[in-house]
């Protein structure tokens, strides 16, 4: 919740959209739950005068959510007289809707307005929000409000790796066009259309609505988080640094800042390693220690502000390891798999870089390959499982060139091309590992 909070804040003082009273009724649920009625109240009042400044002719619709919000902090106030108020005014409301519920409107206003709310609430919650921004579309497809965050939830629920890895447009590129066209001066969705861009390849494209957007006075801050992860992902490290440092002498608490952040002193850590042919020495190895401490720093505030950050985790434990602190490497690991909030991708992701850390550094096949098969049945077809696929591969070959039968690599490299769709291949090995059992029973069978 402090983070949310933190976020919610976030937005309604450094980016110019037009939902900030949407926001205003989130921040007052926080509130509420926080026990802080007053405040509650305060944002709300506010998210009614902003509907009035913004919405003159359609503040009484527009307000439906905000008069509920009243209804709810009122009653668990206990002034009942106050909640009643409320709730006439959402009734009356409702009326002129023509629809049989007494207190629900069925207006793309409304669900706009949910669907934001769920875009803020976490990743769990994008296709629900998806689904909001879609069925308000459905009534006003040229919305550029609708548009936006339709675009947005589905920018956020791609994943920009699966995008490298297979042929094909992701749905976000056309859907954050349309935004773009509908409302040019939305910088925000300008940077999400550059980064979109970036994953297929069109980097110059890209590269050109980042330069319009960093002209542009408004949301910089936003404008900075994602120019920099632009650069970074360009490998122009120092560049998106300081951009970086830009948007957190604004936002200093932010989760997300510092997490990137520790993500660029990573990249830098890796140039000076290829650049050293992976043995960095003196002011070198110097300058690695150095940002190896200082990626920690960085990921360990980001799961400070918000401890579900389990991708945080992941890369907390792998900067663990390059520090060779191995038991906080394990804990941190241990962190994300006993998490009750950890998705599917995180999980699968957190399987294969601590079958890595079994294999590389602790020296144990067993538990790498447990932990790479872990990796693989997570049912996402996904970058991370074509990596695992790769290393699992690889480790079972290495096997073979040890002990030709080995039964145990000859069935994991024909789980490896069954998954990989390759029933050929996956059925010359299952043969041959059926083979080597048949004749290991066969062997049992004969002797004394």
């Amino acid at each position: 919740m402090p983070d949310l909070e933190n976020r919610v804040w976030e937005q309604m003082e450094f980016l110019d959209i037009k939902n900030n009273a949407g926001m205003h009724n989130l921040l007052a649920y926080v509130k509420h739950l926080k026990g802080q009625t007053k405040d509650a109240l305060q944002n709300l009042r506010e998210a009614e005068d902003l509907i009035q400044a913004e919405h003159a002719d359609q503040s009484d619709r527009r307000s439906l959510v905000t008069w509920g919000n009243y209804a709810w902090v009122y009653f668990h106030m206990g002034r009942e007289a106050e909640a009643q108020t409320y709730l006439d005014k959402v009734e009356n409301t409702c009326k002129t809707f023509a629809n049989p519920f007494r207190y629900r409107a069925e207006c793309p206003e409304v669900d706009c307005e949910e669907g934001w709310a769920l875009l803020k609430c976490g990743r769990k919650n994008y296709e629900r929000a998806q689904a909001c921004f879609k069925k308000a579309l459905e009534v006003e497809p040229e919305n550029p409000d609708f548009s936006a965050g339709y675009a947005i939830v589905t920018y956020r629920l791609d994943d920009p790796r699966d995008v490298l890895s297979n042929s094909g447009q992701p749905l976000s590129l056309e859907l954050l066009r349309k935004a773009v066209r509908l409302n040019p001066e939305n910088v925000y969705v300008k940077v999400l259309l550059a980064l979109k861009l970036q994953d297929v390849g069109e980097n110059d494209e890209g590269e050109k609505h980042i330069e319009e957007a960093l002209t542009k006075m408004s949301s910089q801050i936003y404008v900075y988080r994602y120019a920099a992860k632009f650069y970074r992902r360009k490998g122009c490290v120092d560049e998106a640094l300081q951009f970086l440092k830009r948007a957190l002498q604004a936002t200093p608490n932010s989760a997300l800042l510092h997490h990137q952040m520790g993500i660029c002193c990573r990249a830098k850590i890796i140039q000076i390693k290829r650049t050293t042919n992976m043995q960095p020495r003196g002011q070198d190895k110097e300058t690695v220690d150095r940002l190896v401490n200082l990626a920690i720093f960085h990921f360990k505030f980001a799961l400070e502000r918000k401890p579900t950050f389990n991708i945080a985790l992941i890369d907390l434990a792998r900067m663990y390891i390059e520090a060779k602190n191995y038991r906080k490497a394990e804990e941190s690991f241990q962190g994300v798999f006993l998490s009750k909030s950890a998705e599917k991708k995180v999980l699968a992701e957190g399987h294969f870089w601590y079958g890595q850390f079994q294999e590389f550094q602790k020296r144990s096949e067993v538990d790498a390959i447990m932990h790479y098969v872990k990796a693989m049945k997570i049912e996402e077809s996904s970058f991370i499982r074509d990596k695992t696929a790769h290393s699992l591969e690889k480790l079972a070959l290495k096997k073979l060139r040890r002990n030709a039968l080995d039964l145990e690599s000859l069935s994991l490299l024909g789980f490896i091309y069954k998954l990989k769709g390759k029933m050929k291949e996956a059925l010359e090995y299952y043969e041959q590992a059926l083979s080597l059992a048949a004749d290991s029973e066969d062997t049992v069978g004969q002797g004394p």
